[in-house]
């Protein structure tokens, strides 16, 4: 692999949405090249930033060689890949891929991520892998109704996830995402919690930095803000960052990682769900840390020595801003927003617009967290897209 700093290093990107965009703003901060690979049909908001652009299913290597044979290094925009074409990708190619196959076969769907954490004794939520209609009314019984069923891949944003309230709902749903035709799925119980709490974790062969502990602000399981630090005891945050150190250990992992966790309502810390790439979460240490997860996701899979995750200002809040229409997008009414002078308003490229859709967000800093929080939702209400 060339040295990073050298002239004509290529990073590429296996996914092209808005957080390949924000990392590859980093590598060409760093002089280098960016690459990436699309598994949409639609332009994706990487695709309208570099000429090194391919288009292609991730469901085979093939698709996706030459893309890899033009990088030096490839990272991950999203999980929507299986291990196995990762590895043949890496073979094939002579391409690290980071994180790396094996690192990403350990948590590459939901049921295997649990497991790995647990093996590591690391808390995890209730759970269970359910095949049969007798699996479903046994765990309902067991931990409670309702309960969460989830695809054990590729959801995200509430999609692949349903609440189940009683044995009719669950058979309707199990079959709805794809139960009935081999498709994993497993039920969580749903936890009493106080809070729901978010960091992210930057490694590689030179060190390892954790980030902030934050807040994420949830509704109907899309993560509408989130706040940091999150307004939690020392004690927490502590917790939550060594068990994310230990969970990024535990996979070996080289890159960013995220996790999200559960407070609960006995002061237990469990881990939900985790991300081997930035993660929405994560979007506030642009301008709320020293050193952004997007830099130092360009930074851990490159090699290159690990920035500092401080905060800049003793609060930092971001604010999603999800689409309002169906309709080219179009941002309207920011301008109380983009006044303030602690705020950052960040659009996302994306051509379309759709109700519930992330289409760009806002930070807003300060010095108390909730107060930064009322004043980010007060400059933002009235955003449409």
């Amino acid at each position: 692999m060339k040295h990073p700093l050298q002239s004509g290093f290529t990073i590429g990107f296996l996914g092209a949405g808005q957080l390949a965009r924000m990392s590859a703003n980093t590598a060409f901060q760093y002089g280098m090249q960016v690459a990436v690979f699309s598994d949409r049909t639609e332009n994706e908001p990487v695709q309208f930033m570099t000429p090194k652009s391919w288009s292609g299913t991730f469901s085979e290597s093939d698709s996706m060689l030459e893309f890899a044979k033009a990088c030096d290094v490839i990272t991950l925009e999203n999980e929507f890949i299986d291990s196995p074409v990762l590895s043949r990708l890496q073979k094939e190619s002579g391409t690290p891929i980071y994180p790396s196959p094996d690192s990403f076969a350990m948590i590459e769907n939901k049921l295997i991520e649990k497991q790995t954490f647990e093996g590591a004794g690391i808390p995890v939520t209730p759970y269970r892998l359910v095949k049969t209609e007798k699996d479903l009314n046994d765990f309902g019984e067991k931990f409670g109704w309702p309960y969460l069923l989830k695809s054990s891949k590729g959801g995200y944003d509430g999609y692949g996830n349903k609440t189940v309230k009683d044995p009719e709902g669950a058979l309707k749903a199990f079959s709805n995402l794809g139960g009935n035709e081999g498709r994993d799925i497993i039920a969580e119980a749903f936890v009493d919690f106080t809070h729901e709490l978010a960091v992210q974790v930057a490694r590689n062969e030179t060190g390892e930095v954790v980030y902030p502990v934050c807040e994420t602000v949830q509704k109907h399981h899309i993560c509408v803000a989130v706040k940091t630090p999150a307004p939690v005891s020392e004690s927490v945050q502590k917790r939550v960052q060594e068990l994310a150190m230990k969970a990024t250990e535990a996979i070996d992992g080289k890159g960013i990682f995220a996790y999200e966790f559960f407070l609960t309502s006995g002061g237990e810390v469990l881990l939900n769900e985790s991300a081997p790439r930035p993660h929405n979460s994560g979007h506030y240490s642009i301008e709320g840390c020293v050193t952004s997860q997007f830099e130092n996701h360009v930074r851990a899979v490159c090699g290159l020595p690990l920035g500092d995750p401080s905060l800049t200002k003793p609060a930092a809040v971001m604010i999603n801003l999800l689409g309002t229409h169906q309709r080219l997008s179009r941002v309207e009414f920011a301008e109380k927003s983009m006044r303030e002078e602690n705020g950052h308003l960040h659009i996302y490229g994306k051509l379309q617009s759709k109700p519930g859709r992330k289409m760009a967000h806002y930070t807003l800093l300060g010095d108390d967290v909730e107060e930064v929080y009322r004043k980010a939702l007060d400059l933002t209400e009235m955003i449409e897209i």
